[in-house]
């Protein structure tokens, strides 16, 4: 009788493996990728999450790790949402009797090119010029390159060196007008150098020297953005060409009386680092995180806070080694991106959290995707490196189900062109099937 009931039982796990084994290949997402010439070199993973009835619809390899690119800044948003309040903290401050004492928050906001916030600039040229102000950089422990950055990136505006206080982006936004470069800021105007060849400015590795292409110049309204070398020297001459008055240095830790200064809303810096995917904004951030939950600035201690507090329900541990994604150290599965936009959802109204999210035909990174119709369905977050391209986040099915989605492509050799049709391809059927 037990060995029936054994033979019986074998034969129903059997059975019900290849019910799902049937279930998965009869899949018109699986027979999609399956006949897919553009995927068939390379590494997919995907899942797809009924987010009402709280259940997987399909997955391919969604256990497997992936390069995520810029599907990390997922992961910053979440901590993030899980550490900062309303409002970014600018500055830690300290007034004695003579003398106005401030450390950096790791802040990107003041100056930046793209924001809006004067909150910084207007506290520090309030103060008599009878105080005298000291700059402190000792609570900064961060190194300005992430771990496993590309060397030869520096000169690239989607690397930028990470810093204490960064000014204006940490980059030279530099435009061609009547012949000349225009750089900003103005402290620049004696680093560019002309050269004979080339097709866009360069920095010197070592130091702020910027090469320009001769032809440029005949180019009216051209526009670069050029990270710079940052330095505590650097950023000394910085404040004080902006303030217009002697800032010394210090290097001391943030002292237990300091107080907070705080520069602009979270909300606008979220939506442009998500929408525009912007490195510098998601490094920096990171950095703030670390910096509100301990007077340190520092990414490596923000993650292994966030995973410790706020991952453990993750089906596969990440690892997580940057804000921005630039590091192919990052390794995630589709899976576990699948549970952490969940988790995003369950923190912001879902009008908001999508207003923040690069919107499908309408804004960011897939605004060229998904222009079917008029209001967009797919709010999303991109991510790309050379052999990587990845798209994971919500979608409106014509049912008016929510879906979260991750597919993940990594090692292709085709244009990331053809990778990024074919996966808005796949998620058109699973707008109009779902």
């Amino acid at each position: 009788m037990r060995k029936i009931l054994f033979i019986s039982l074998v034969a129903f796990v059997g059975l019900s493996c290849k019910t799902t084994q049937n279930i998965s290949s009869k899949s018109p997402y699986a027979k999609m990728l399956d006949t897919s010439s553009v995927l068939s070199q390379s590494m997919t993973g995907m899942a797809l999450y009924d987010l009402s009835e709280q259940k997987m619809i399909f997955e391919r390899n969604s256990n497997r790790y992936f390069t995520p690119a810029s599907n990390t800044k997922l992961f910053t948003f979440y901590a993030c949402l899980k550490t900062l309040g309303d409002s970014i903290p600018a500055l830690r401050y300290e007034i004695k009797s003579d003398s106005l004492i401030f450390w950096g928050t790791g802040d990107p906001t003041f100056f930046h090119p793209d924001l809006t916030s004067t909150k910084t600039f207007d506290f520090l040229k309030s103060y008599k010029r009878s105080k005298r102000f000291y700059f402190s950089d000792g609570n900064f422990t961060n190194p300005y390159f992430g771990a496993g950055w590309a060397w030869d990136d520096y000169s690239s505006y989607y690397t930028v060196e990470m810093s204490p206080l960064p000014m204006y982006g940490n980059i030279v936004r530099t435009k061609i007008e009547n012949g000349e470069a225009k750089p900003q800021p103005s402290i620049f105007d004696n680093s560019f150098y002309k050269k004979d060849t080339g097709t866009e400015i360069e920095r010197t590795a070592a130091d702020n020297q910027f090469l320009l292409p001769k032809s440029l110049l005949t180019k009216s309204g051209y526009q670069q953005d050029i990270p710079y070398k940052t330095s505590t020297g650097l950023t000394q001459q910085l404040l004080i060409d902006t303030l217009r008055r002697n800032v010394n240095l210090l290097k001391i830790p943030v002292t237990a009386t300091a107080k907070t200064l705080y520069s602009m809303p979270t909300e606008p810096v979220y939506r442009l680092m998500m929408q525009e995917s912007d490195n510098m904004l998601a490094e920096q951030l990171l950095l703030l995180c670390g910096t509100t939950l301990k007077d340190s600035i520092n990414s490596s201690f923000a993650i292994k806070s966030i995973k410790e507090k706020h991952l453990q329900d993750l089906p596969d541990a990440p690892k997580w080694v940057d804000g921005s994604g630039l590091s192919r150290y990052n390794l995630f599965t589709p899976r576990s991106i699948i549970k952490l936009l969940e988790k995003i959802h369950a923190e912001l109204p879902q009008e908001k959290l999508f207003s923040i999210m690069a919107n499908g035909g309408k804004s960011g990174t897939v605004r060229n995707m998904f222009k079917t119709e008029s209001e967009p369905f797919v709010f999303a977050k991109s991510g790309s490196l050379s052999g990587v391209y990845n798209l994971s986040g919500y979608l409106i099915t014509k049912k008016g189900k929510t879906i979260l989605f991750s597919l993940m492509n990594n090692n292709f050799t085709k244009p990331t062109s053809q990778v990024r049709k074919e996966v808005e391809k796949i998620l058109l059927e699973v707008r109009n099937r779902e």
